[in-house]
């Protein structure tokens, strides 16, 4: 009767209505279109939703879903590969049209075995090595670099960079950019840089990663800090704080992602911002025409490229 009502007379349709109405009745629409053969979701796997970076590149995969009525489900692989692998599964168990991943380690079988198997799939923050999957990401080689000639026109010579693991691409590319701005300034990275790797992209891990700078170097403290996203940053000003060390007075500090709580701390901080929303919408839609599209769809690596915004973190006449 919901789905057909005027096939039905009017007295019953108003025993049903007033049926419906005494028992709460709610449609059960996934079951309908289960039957129907018409459900439409799509999975995605991100390293940590709890970055607000994530959480912003969800916010616009969910936008352009939503135009299409498709649902999405997401979840973190927390830079796990075997977590992500579970998760793949999972999504094609339960019959996803397509899936979007930031892949958590260098190898992409797990991924393109999906593919092979008729699941479209689009690289989510990540540059494609194959021709045939698409990718959307932002040139962290590029990003990196900014960061580090902003520091050196300040005139610091010695810069820390608390740096993630050497699985997860984007750390990889942002230390490649690192070293390209210092090469390009004529400084010795023996010299000039101080690194540390912390196994945690979070806020603990970047106040542990500054904790042992400050320690391991007290004799010749750098007088700046690059650190790999904003969350690691955070806990960087955190430690900061804590011995007393004045920002950017003593110490400047960059980000990276510019996240929505980066202009908002009691130093704003300066990062290098990634159109984060822009990149989830792309890489859904990228997903979603593939799907329309059939053969006739031609795969893209889609770059879009950073920009730094300066703040008092670094900068204090910013």
């Amino acid at each position: 009767m919901l789905n057909r009502p005027d096939q039905v007379s009017e007295p019953t349709r108003d025993r049903v209505l007033v049926a419906i109405e005494e028992l709460q009745f709610v449609r059960n629409a996934s079951a309908r279109q289960l039957r129907a053969g018409t459900i439409q979701t799509v999975g995605a796997i991100v390293l940590d939703i709890a970055n607000p970076f994530f959480t912003e590149v969800a916010r616009g995969i969910e936008d352009r879903l939503t135009s299409d009525e498709y649902t999405l489900m997401l979840s973190s692989s927390d830079e796990d590969p075997e977590r992500e692998a579970r998760y793949l599964r999972l999504f094609e168990e339960h019959g996803v049209q397509g899936v979007m991943v930031t892949p958590s380690a260098g190898s992409l079988d797990a991924v393109l075995a999906l593919r092979e198997r008729g699941i479209d799939v689009v690289l989510l923050d990540a540059t494609s090595p194959v021709d045939d999957v698409s990718s959307v990401a932002v040139d962290d080689v590029r990003g990196a670099a900014l960061a580090v000639e902003h520091l050196v026109s300040l005139g610091h010579r010695r810069i820390a960079f608390v740096n993630g693991p050497p699985t997860i691409k984007q750390c990889v590319d942002r230390r490649a950019g690192v070293l390209e701005a210092l090469a390009a300034a004529g400084l010795d990275p023996a010299r000039a840089l101080v690194e540390v790797t912390i196994s945690s992209l979070n806020a603990d891990g970047g106040e542990a990663g500054i904790l042992r700078v400050l320690d391991e170097h007290a004799d010749d403290r750098p007088t700046a800090v690059f650190c790999v996203n904003d969350l690691t940053a955070l806990g960087v000003l955190r430690a900061l704080r804590a011995r007393d060390v004045a920002v950017p007075g003593d110490m400047a500090v960059v980000g990276y992602d510019d996240v929505v709580f980066a202009s908002m701390l009691t130093v704003p901080l300066t990062s290098v911002r990634q159109p984060t929303h822009q990149l989830g919408w792309t890489a859904a839609d990228l997903l979603l025409r593939q799907r329309s599209e059939g053969d006739a769809f031609r795969h893209q690596r889609v770059q879009f490229q950073p920009e730094l915004v300066v703040r008092g973190s670094s900068d204090p006449t910013a």
